[in-house]
């Protein structure tokens, strides 16, 4: 590594513009490196005409988004394809120290030659994608694991060691929220109770589970999803929700995406924030969740027992879910001592 007299030259790269876990976590890192002093450049795909990140960054920070227009009837294999030579072409990695990337279609893009921070391991179908998260595993000569669970399955599956770096949260953010603001996204969503959850509508995220514990909770309750942003099409899963909430006559409210500054006062005007994900690899959902006072419930996984040991509840079938989301209001103070320590 080349220390420059004003810092390290560090290129952060990640497959979007828009508001996904690891474009959130590549903008949070650039603004810390470029706090400690060091020369960032943030490299994304400017997917279907954006031209610009989902959220401004510091003055301090670079960045450079890179055009991949929509292409009519291309496939997922095609598109991840394409999405790995363009950002590869864009990114010269000889005018930097340090390459850094998030996501497998970021770290292929440069051949691998990066520092790989692995969130969780994919199951994937695609074969382009399956190809990609192989190679972004094997080949970075350095790995980043933010949990022990996650280090501890790379080195099972991959034989790789990765150095474990757990992520954090802005407490502050999320624990000093505009009161009016709170109150505005309250007045907006109502329920009896208010379930908040992020991540969108998916398979991953449990959403099918969630539905059903919440018919379970009464007539009152009510679901507010956040989020969603991704590579993926998940829209006959979304259908297959979609009909789950009709037939159950419960109430959801699809948020979508969301700007950056409405996040912290929407997840603390929850009565209680649930996470049932069968796969993750940290829940910084959750942690910014417990920022805000918020209590949490989480599908029992051991990358969350790890993380989060007592300060939550946890639950593993729809049953165990509603019991937990129901009891979990009832908690004082939750997460706190967590959340600022």
């Amino acid at each position: 590594m080349r220390v420059q007299r004003y810092g390290v030259r560090i290129a952060l790269l990640t497959y979007s513009t828009r508001p996904r876990g690891s474009v959130v976590h590549t903008l949070s890192l650039a603004e810390a490196l470029a706090h400690l002093g060091q020369q960032v450049t943030v490299h994304g795909l400017g997917r279907s005409g954006d031209t610009a990140f989902f959220r401004p960054l510091g003055p301090r920070v670079r960045t450079v988004v890179t055009p991949l227009p929509d292409q009519p009837e291309e496939d997922l294999d095609a598109k991840v394809g394409r999405s790995i030579a363009v950002l590869g072409a864009a990114v010269d990695t000889g005018t930097y120290d340090v390459v850094h990337a998030q996501d497998c279609i970021a770290a292929k893009a440069v051949d691998a030659h990066c520092l790989r921070t692995v969130h969780h391991l994919e199951t994937f179908t695609t074969p382009a994608l399956v190809r990609c998260h192989e190679r972004a595993v094997l080949e970075p000569p350095v790995l980043i694991c933010v949990s022990r669970q996650v280090a501890e399955e790379v080195r099972t599956t991959h034989g790789r060691t990765a150095t474990v770096v757990a992520n954090g949260v802005d407490a502050e953010c999320f624990a000093a929220v505009d009161p009016q603001l709170r109150q505005r996204w309250r007045d907006r969503l109502g329920g009896d109770p208010l379930v908040v959850t992020v991540g969108g509508i998916e398979p991953r995220k449990g959403s099918r589970d969630l539905v059903e514990a919440l018919a379970l909770l009464g007539p009152k309750a009510r679901l507010a999803v956040g989020g969603g942003e991704t590579l993926f099409d998940h829209r006959a899963y979304r259908a297959e929700i979609d009909a789950l909430v009709a037939d159950l006559g419960v109430d959801v409210r699809i948020l979508g995406p969301l700007a950056q500054d409405e996040v912290p006062p929407l997840v603390a005007c929850a009565d209680v924030f649930a996470l049932p994900s069968v796969k993750e690899g940290f829940g910084l959902a959750a942690l910014e969740a417990l920022a805000a006072g918020v209590p949490v419930v989480l599908r029992d996984l051991p990358v969350f027992r790890e993380v989060f040991g007592d300060t939550v509840r946890y639950a593993q079938d729809p049953a165990s879910l509603a019991a937990a989301l129901a009891a979990a209001p009832l908690d004082p103070e939750p997460g706190r001592a967590l959340a600022r320590s």
